[in-house]
C-alpha cells in the first residue's frame, strides 16, 4: 500500500515558507511568481505534495522556523517591510532577531507609537488580521482640547465613517483635570479608525500609544524595545481564534 502523501493549498504553502499571509500569497500566484516542479501554477488553491518543489523568484521554498516578535514601536517607523520613499521601516528595529524573513501583522501610523506583532507566519498574521477575529486593542490617546462626557457617549453609541459605522467598545478618563486623556479599547480595524472617530466628533488626535493587543501589553517593554512572544503568549493568542 502507498503512504499517503501530504496536500495543502498553494497559498497556504507560501504562507508556511514565510512568503505572505495566505491573502497575500493569492496575488502572487495570480501574477505567475511560483512554480511547482518548474510549472507556472496561477491557481492559489493547486495541491501541493509533500514532496514537490515549490519555488518563488527561482529560490525554492521551504518551511521556516516561526518566529513571532512583540515590538514596541517608536515615532517616526512605518509599518511596511520596505519603503520606497526611503524611510525608516519596523524591520530596522528587529533585525538582529532572526534571519527569516519578517512582516508586520496590521499597521500603525508613522506617528503612532505602540504594540505591534511581527512573525513570519502567514498563517498566524492571517487570523488574527481577520475582522471575524475581533482582536481587542487598547490605546492611549490624547486629544487637543478638554472633552465632553457626552462626545465619549458618542464614541460609544457609534459616529459613521465614510467607510461605515464605527464605535469603541470602552472609553474612559485617564486625567481628572486636563480631561483630555483618555483610554480607549476597540477591536475594529479599520485604517487609521481612532483619529477619524475623534475627528468625526470635532476633536484632534495629537498622540496615541496601542498599550493592548489581545491579550499582550507593554509591561516591562520599553519604547524601541522588542521581545520574542512567550509560548504560553503564543497558546492564549491561539486559543483566542
Amino acid at each position: 500500500m502507498k503512504k499517503n502523501l501530504e496536500t495543502i493549498a498553494l497559498n497556504a504553502y507560501l504562507a508556511r515558507a514565510g512568503i505572505a499571509s495566505r491573502r497575500a500569497a493569492v496575488e502572487i500566484i495570480k501574477k505567475g511568481q511560483i512554480t511547482v516542479n518548474d510549472e507556472i501554477i496561477t491557481e492559489p488553491g493547486f495541491k501541493v505534495l509533500s514532496r514537490d518543489i515549490v519555488k518563488y523568484k527561482d529560490r525554492i521554498l521551504k518551511e521556516e522556523k516561526k518566529v513571532y516578535i512583540l515590538l514596541n514601536k517608536p515615532k517616526g517607523y512605518i509599518t511596511t517591510v520596505s519603503d520606497e520613499r526611503g524611510r525608516k521601516t519596523v524591520m530596522e528595529l528587529v533585525q538582529s532577531s532572526t534571519r527569516e524573513r519578517l512582516f508586520p501583522i496590521g499597521r500603525l501610523d508613522r506617528d503612532t507609537t505602540g504594540l505591534i506583532v511581527i512573525t513570519n507566519d502567514g498563517n498566524f498574521a492571517q487570523e488574527l488580521s481577520h475582522p471575524s477575529k475581533k482582536i481587542p486593542k487598547k490605546y492611549y490617546v490624547v486629544v487637543d482640547r478638554p472633552l465632553h462626557g457626552e462626545d465619549l457617549q458618542k464614541l460609544k453609541n457609534g459616529v459613521v465613517l465614510e467607510d461605515g459605522r464605527a464605535k469603541v467598545d470602552k472609553i474612559y478618563f485617564l486625567q481628572d483635570k486636563k480631561r483630555n486623556i483618555v483610554m480607549v479599547e476597540i477591536h475594529g480595524g479599520k485604517k487609521r479608525i481612532i483619529k477619524r472617530m475623534f475627528m468625526e466628533i470635532g476633536y484632534k488626535v495629537i498622540g496615541l500609544d496601542r498599550v493592548g493587543f489581545a491579550t499582550l501589553t507593554k509591561k516591562g517593554l520599553r519604547v524601541g524595545q522588542w521581545r520574542y512572544l512567550t509560548d504560553e503568549e503564543l497558546k492564549e493568542l491561539t486559543n483566542s481564534k
